[in-house]
C-alpha cells in the first residue's frame, strides 16, 4: 500500500512538498548502492571521455561480480506468452496446449519466480540505459502482487464505470430539460450526442499523450479528470440550454481518457498472454455505466427533476477523484524508467544515466 500511495498524485505532492523526505524510493534511501552492472558500464568508457571513477558507491555484495555473467532476462528464455505461438512465414498462431507447452510453461513459471540481475545495454556515445534492475524487480507493474494489480485495476474499472454512466444518465432527465429550456425533443437530445462525440475527440489528444514517457498515463487520469468534477458543479446549476450543452461536450472530452488509456493501463500490468482477465473487468465496466446510469438517474429525475441526475453525476466523480488521486499509481514502464534514472543521475551526479 506504501508504494501504492507513494506513486499516486498525492503521495507525488506529498513528496515535492516534503523535498522527497517522505516516501522515498530505493535510489533516496541512506545506503543504497548502485548496483554493479551500472558500475562496470560507466568505468568502462571513463578513461575515453574523462568522467569520474564511481567504484565507491558499489556496495559489498556487489563488489567482484564480473558483469559479463549478469544475465538478462532477453537472453534467459522467451516469455511465456511466445511458448503459446508458433510462426510462419503467413502468420502467427496460437499453438494448440499439448504436455510440451505446459511443462515448458511451468518451468518458465518457476525461472521467472528467481532473481536474475539485468544487465544495462549502453549506446554507441557512452550513454547507459537504465532498466529494471532484476526480472523480478518489484517497480516493474507486471511483476506486482495479484492483489495490488487487481486493487488497481478496480479503481480503474470505477473510474471508467463513472464516465460511462455520466453519458446516458443524461437520457432520463431530457424530459425535464426540454420543459425547463422550451426545447424540442431532438435539440433536448443533442446534450447526450455532443457528450458522446467528445469522447472520440478526446481520445485523439489524450491517448498519444500518455505514451510519452515524461508524462506518462497517471497525469493524464487525473488532471483531466480534476476538470471534469469541476464542471461537474455547473452542470447541475447551469440556467441556460446553451450552456448545459457546452459543458456536456467538454465533460465527454475530459473524460475520455477513461476511454482512451485504459487498456494501456491494463497492459501495462498483465503479461499478453493474460491480459484478457484484467481487460474483460475493465471493458465489463465500461459496458456497466450505460446499463446502470439510467436505472439510479431514471427514478431521481422522476422523483426529484432533471437536476439530480446531474447531481448524482457529481457524487460519484467525487468519489473516483479520490480514488484516482490516492490510490492509482504510474503503470506506464518508460515513465518509470526514466523517473529512475532521473534519481540515479542525482545520486551519481553521471549524465550519462
Amino acid at each position: 500500500m506504501r508504494d501504492i500511495i507513494r506513486e499516486a498524485p498525492i503521495g507525488q505532492l506529498l513528496r515535492l512538498i516534503m523535498r522527497n523526505r517522505i516516501l522515498q524510493y530505493p535510489e533516496e534511501e541512506e545506503g543504497f548502492k548502485l548496483p554493479s552492472e551500472y558500475i562496470a558500464q560507466l568505468n568502462s568508457s571513463e578513461k575515453h571521455n574523462g568522467y569520474r571513477n564511481l567504484d565507491g558507491v558499489l556496495s559489498e555484495s556487489s563488489e567482484g561480480i564480473d558483469s559479463e555473467n549478469s544475465r538478462s532476462v532477453g537472453h534467459e528464455g522467451d516469455d511465456v506468452e511466445h511458448l503459446g505461438r508458433t510462426r510462419t512465414t503467413t502468420s502467427v498462431h496460437t499453438t494448440p496446449y499439448s504436455n510440451e507447452r505446459l511443462e515448458a510453461e511451468r518451468e518458465l513459471a518457476l525461472q521467472r519466480t528467481k532473481s536474475i540481475v539485468i544487465s544495462p545495454q549502453k549506446t554507441a556515445d557512452g550513454i547507459v540505459l537504465v532498466d529494471w534492475y532484476t526480472t523480478d524487480d518489484p517497480a516493474n507493474p507486471q511483476n506486482w502482487s495479484t492483489l495490488k494489480r487487481y486493487f488497481v485495476l478496480f479503481v480503474l474499472c470505477f473510474y471508467t464505470w463513472t464516465v460511462y454512466c455520466a453519458g446516458p444518465i443524461y437520457a432520463t432527465a431530457e424530459e425535464g430539460i426540454q420543459h425547463a429550456f422550451h426545447v424540442s425533443p431532438v435539440a433536448s437530445s443533442l446534450g447526450l450526442g455532443l457528450h458522446i462525440l467528445a469522447y472520440g475527440i478526446g481520445d485523439l489528444l489524450f491517448s498519444p499523450l500518455s505514451e510519452i514517457p515524461s508524462i506518462g498515463r497517471n497525469h493524464i487520469y487525473y488532471l483531466t479528470y480534476i476538470v471534469y468534477w469541476v464542471l461537474s458543479f455547473p452542470e447541475a446549476v447551469v440556467d441556460s440550454f446553451g450552456g448545459l450543452l457546452a459543458l456536456r461536450f467538454w465533460l465527454g472530452f475530459f473524460g475520455s481518457p477513461a476511454l482512451a488509456n485504459g487498456g494501456a493501463t491494463v497492459g501495462d500490468m498483465f503479461s499478453l498472454m493474460y491480459i484478457p482477465f484484467g481487460l474483460s473487468w475493465w471493458v465489463f465496466s465500461a459496458w456497466a455505466g450505460p446499463t446502470i446510469g439510467p436505472v439510479i438517474g431514471g427514478f431521481a429525475a422522476q422523483a426529484k427533476g432533471w437536476r439530480w441526475p446531474m447531481w448524482e453525476i457529481v457524487w460519484m466523480s467525487s468519489l473516483a477523484l479520490v480514488f484516482l488521486l490516492l490510490f492509482m499509481p504510474e503503470t506506464s514502464a518508460p515513465t518509470i524508467l526514466l523517473r529512475r534514472a532521473r534519481r540515479l543521475r542525482k545520486l551519481t551526479g553521471d549524465s550519462r544515466l
